[in-house]
């Protein structure tokens, strides 16, 4: 359980893909966790179908990601707003979309949850919430097994697009409306003549008939200039009628498995945190799911929020540490917002915009606009605002292979414990004395990296750097060359070290590296 006078360290909202992520992420760190879930069970709606690259990568440093690539299909190429991208293997160990639906996901994260020890309540929905300066007060509907009420020093609202912690919370929710309205089902269509239809632009809007799985396909009709009442119930009769309008026929529509909509209205919370309450996945932004970016930007915020929040709740890092993760997330979810928006006006089914799309189309070919589009799709070019003038800095780290008397490793390898890594990669480079009064809190490896050179997205090839401090979320706190400023070992280390995990024990021991000594290989 949670400290004294509390049921548990942090109570999330919400059992999607972000809340789960956020609660494996959490237990890592060390906190006592509870996730309060309104749905009775795990939804089969099929929202999202895909992980992009970043994503794959962070589940790749935590030791999980053959459970995905297990249960889904890498895809070669990507769209901006159906105009198809290239992927360059050379940015990533991981640079292709692996198409794998949403209940899947939730279902693998909820294992791994359970396997770390989360406890989750479902028919479990947030209806008050009353916090003050040691912690917060849930108070859940009183369905299922789940108490009335739990006590938390912090809660995260993981609860979606109309968030009701958000609402509680008294967080603001600025954007732009809608401009059309999308339908999606999963249905058989026996009279389809192919074996799928993408993105068929006709007059009113376009439509799709993806096959994800056999005897099934997914359809989405996109009609511009018609907003429906968002809150109106949706039927199998509506999807059916707007594929009518758009393709001339329902191709036999039959048997659905579950219909939804959504539009291109696009919206932010205007803060991430209100004290004790903070915001994550759809339910700090929502946006048109243009390139199939919303759940991967979810699983990111969790990424970036559950290592800095378990460290404030160990006590091994100051409460100012959370005001970061607004600092970093918010322009992250402000650029998807910007190019969702992008996406879906250049979606209009009119003159003016088909001349626009054949002007893109023609300077996609180009690699420079290639790369800026997919790594933007990807989150491959995220770059957090961070001291220092190395390339690498604020950066996510590239999976560099290593070298250790034990045989080859990988970066990535090192973070699957979720806890930061001061690597080590020139022979007396210096960093032990430095990380000394972290030594409870920072693993020092000592490696040899395999590549001369790293590729880093947006920038090229960079060589190697002598040393480098990752954070647990993969992304790269401080780095130095040979020679650089103040050395590899001094102040600049130092404070990188006391910004981002705290100030240092002084009476700590350095004890065992998880590397060997510079002279032994």
């Amino acid at each position: 359980m949670g400290q004294t006078g509390t049921d548990t360290d942090v109570v999330i909202a919400g059992a999607g893909p972000t809340g789960l992520m956020l609660a494996c992420e959490l237990r890592l760190a060390g906190a006592d966790v509870t996730v309060a879930e309104r749905l009775s069970r795990r939804s089969d709606e099929t929202r999202a179908g895909g992980l992009h690259s970043r994503t794959l990568e962070v589940l790749d440093q935590r030791g999980v990601l053959d459970r995905f690539l297990a249960a889904g299909e890498l895809q070669p190429v990507g769209h901006f707003s159906g105009l198809y991208l290239e992927f360059d293997p050379s940015e990533s160990r991981h640079p292709y979309p692996l198409m794998i639906l949403q209940p899947a996901v939730e279902r693998l994260l909820e294992e791994w949850a359970v396997e770390l020890g989360v406890r989750i309540h479902r028919s479990a929905g947030v209806s008050r919430i009353d916090q003050d300066a040691n912690g917060v007060t849930v108070g859940l509907d009183p369905a299922g097994t789940a108490p009335a009420a739990l006590r938390a020093r912090y809660l995260v609202g993981c609860d979606g697009g109309r968030s009701t912690v958000r609402k509680l919370a008294g967080i603001g929710f600025p954007g732009t409306p809608a401009t059309m309205t999308a339908l999606i089902g999963d249905v058989e269509l026996p009279g389809l003549p192919e074996e799928y239809i993408w993105g068929r632009r006709v007059a009113g809007g376009n439509f799709s008939a993806i096959a994800f799985e056999p005897g099934w396909h997914r359809v989405i009709t996109s009609e511009y200039d018609r907003v429906a009442d968002g809150t109106a119930p949706v039927t199998f009769e509506q999807l059916r009628q707007s594929l009518t309008r758009l393709a001339g026929t329902d191709y036999g529509m039959r048997a659905p498995r579950w219909v939804s909509r959504f539009n291109d209205a696009a919206r932010q919370a205007d803060r991430y945190r209100a004290g004790r309450v903070l915001l994550a996945g759809d339910a700090a932004h929502i946006h048109f799911p243009a390139g199939g970016q919303g759940l991967n930007l979810g699983v990111q915020d969790a990424v970036n929020l559950g290592w800095k929040l378990g460290a404030v709740i160990r006590g091994r890092a100051p409460e100012s540490l959370l005001d970061s993760y607004h600092t970093e997330r918010h322009p992250v979810a402000e650029a998807v917002l910007r190019n969702t928006r992008a996406q879906s006006a250049l979606g209009r089914p009119d003159p003016q915009t088909e001349a626009l799309r054949d002007v893109f189309a023609s300077i996609m070919v180009y690699d420079d606009v290639n790369r800026y589009l997919r790594n933007m799709l990807t989150a491959l070019d995220i770059r957090y605002p961070a001291g220092g003038g190395h390339a690498l800095t604020g950066r996510r780290v590239p999976d560099a292979g290593l070298k250790t008397p034990d045989g080859t490793t990988r970066v990535y390898e090192l973070l699957a414990a979720a806890r930061p890594v001061l690597l080590e990669l020139r022979p007396g480079a210096g960093t032990a004395a430095a990380v000394r009064g972290w030594a409870d809190r920072v693993d020092l490896v000592e490696a040899r990296s395999t590549d001369s050179d790293w590729a880093v997205p947006g920038v090229g090839g960079i060589p190697a750097p002598a040393a480098l401090l990752v954070r647990p979320d993969g992304h790269v706190a401080w780095a130095a060359d040979d020679g650089d400023g103040d050395g590899p070992g001094g102040p600049a280390l130092r404070a990188a070290l006391t910004t981002w995990f705290g100030p240092a024990l002084p009476d700590a021991a350095i004890g065992p590296s998880r590397g060997p000594g510079p002279d032994t290989f």
